[in-house]
């Protein structure tokens, strides 16, 4: 622990958070906690800029839990977009202030809140709760006399998107203007800026860059491909590249669904995350993917900002993300916690334009590869194949099952019916070549450098159809927040207006009884309350 009190105990924290530092692994603060941390701790109100994966969560976290003065009655409000960013947030929450004795309750959608508002009474310290379902409780009277000192809105610019702008003023009225008032959010927009000079007293803002958002433990690649190449250069990257654990993200639920059953076809352990899933669906899934159970989550953009799972090796980009920001989100499942992780981006000529934008906002090296031939593949499997029967241990078994074969077969032919059993278990297959020919690349390239010096950057209309807006941002069946039914979830960006927000009104049980036995109880039963 002398590494991790070295580092952390400069902002004062007491030995119980250190604590929960030490446990949690940490070892040195990420660029928006040693900027933020100081600040909260002096009581400033902030605004924080970070995109997910920054350390937020124990940015605000930490000084907020450090600062808890009474066990029984609601010190911290934590208010997020979405519920499976809740339960994230929640779980760290609790994570880092168990060994303080913090209580935590995760309020929203899907279970009775009759539920909810009893185990807050029983003394939560800390209440982590979606727009929706925490209006609901505030407006019925249910959550009465919540007073909490610090108040945290969490990936500010995301509710913005969701529609629960009118809803976050409404529930400033409930709350005491005798408070400490933090705002993260990866952007800034007019919207959002206007609420931080509504609820904010002359805050703070700190702010990581795009050099420091982006993680350098990420290699970052991507592949050139035609569109009817999609589903052979994926499954030759992930033959290829082997990751131990990885996201396939694409745009919208029916291709998650195809998708992951291709896979799965295939003999890979794969599943679809997408919002039209039933919850308890969406927690299993999520639930095998952390434990292992699952290799491969072929995920909508739901997963990107409410999915934490630390030992993520590969992200793999289907389809190349609407905007900077959804790649920064999406990329940043992988190269967690000070491990190594990649980022993989198949794209076509069309879509060379938005990669251009991408590549210029996020502050880091994208390098451009080529698909493995099938040949390439089944060199490397052999090569692999062979290191691996050089080094495998005998054991009595083998020796025994050796003796037995022989009885039938000579051992040459024993050998090379095993060899044939190994490699045909590798399973390469597909086209030997994918992607577009060097000759076809080098003169999309060109074309490219020709366009930008011509017209000021990217492709035009005529010859490339005008880049990634022909699969455009507004495109219906897209995917955004996981179960409180955003616009784009309903199934196209604008065409909805407001969130209608079902999802979020149903009620949540609380995370405390149901992963850490902290108010203990029963599980509660379904149900959708209002």
């Amino acid at each position: 622990m002398s590494e991790i009190v070295e580092d952390f105990e400069r902002f004062g924290f007491k030995a119980q958070i250190l604590r929960g530092v030490a446990e949690a692994g940490f070892t040195i603060p990420s660029p928006i906690q040693s900027e933020a941390i100081p600040h909260i701790m002096a009581g400033r109100d902030l605004i924080g800029q970070a995109q997910t994966g920054t350390g937020k969560t124990a940015a605000f976290g930490l000084p907020a839990l450090d600062k808890i003065e009474r066990h029984d009655r609601v010190e911290i409000l934590v208010i997020t977009p979405t519920r499976e960013l809740a339960t994230q947030v929640s779980d760290e929450l609790f994570k880092l202030g168990r060994f303080a004795g913090v209580r935590t309750v995760t309020v929203y959608g899907g279970q009775s809140s009759f539920r909810q508002v009893d185990l807050i009474s029983r003394g939560a310290q800390v209440v982590v709760a979606t727009p929706g379902r925490l209006l609901d409780l505030l407006n019925s009277g249910r959550l009465k006399d919540l007073a909490p000192r610090i108040v945290i809105l969490d990936e500010a610019d995301e509710m913005l998107d969701m529609g629960f702008l009118d809803d976050i003023k409404e529930i400033f009225k409930f709350l005491s203007p005798e408070r400490q008032t933090l705002m993260f959010s990866a952007t800034m927009p007019a919207p959002i800026r206007d609420l931080a000079n509504r609820i904010l007293r002359d805050p703070v803002s700190v702010k990581v860059t795009a050099e420091e958002t982006t993680n350098k433990d990420i290699e970052q690649r991507y592949f050139v491909i035609e569109e009817y190449e999609r589903d052979d250069a994926i499954l030759r990257l992930i033959d290829a590249e082997e990751p131990s654990r990885s996201i396939v993200f694409v745009r919208t639920k029916k291709e998650a669904d195809r998708l992951s059953t291709m896979l799965i076809a295939r003999g890979y352990s794969a599943k679809g995350l997408h919002g039209d899933m039933e919850q308890k669906s969406r927690e299993e899934t999520i639930k095998g993917f952390k434990s292992g159970q699952l290799e491969i989550l072929v995920a909508t953009d739901v997963a990107a900002r409410g999915l934490d799972v630390k030992d993520v090796s590969h992200v793999f980009n289907y389809h190349i993300p609407f905007d900077p920001e959804s790649y920064v989100h999406r990329i940043g499942r992988t190269g967690r916690a000070g491990r190594k992780g990649a980022a993989v981006t198949l794209v076509t000529p069309l879509e060379f334009k938005e990669l251009q934008r991408i590549k210029k906002n996020v502050g880091a090296e994208i390098k451009r590869e080529t698909v493995p031939t099938l040949g390439d593949l089944k060199k490397a499997q052999s090569a692999k194949l062979i290191n691996s029967i050089l080094h495998a241990r005998i054991n009595d078994e083998a020796n025994a099952l050796l003796a037995h074969l022989e009885e039938q077969i000579d051992s040459r032919q024993i050998s090379l019916k095993l060899l044939s059993l190994l490699v045909e278990k590798q399973g390469a297959q597909g086209p030997d070549n994918i992607g577009l020919s060097a000759q076809r690349l080098e003169k999309l390239l060109n074309d490219q450098k020709r366009h930008q010096g011509s017209k000021g950057g990217g492709f035009g209309r005529k010859n490339f159809g005008g880049g990634g807006r022909s699969h455009g941002r507004f495109s219906k069946g897209g995917d955004h927040g996981f179960g409180d039914r955003s616009r784009l979830d309903r199934g196209g960006y604008g065409d909805q207006g407001r969130s209608d927000r079902a999802g979020d009104r149903g009620g949540y049980n609380t995370r405390s009884d149901r992963d850490h036995g902290n108010f203990g109880g029963k599980k509660p039963r379904g149900g959708r309350d209002r």
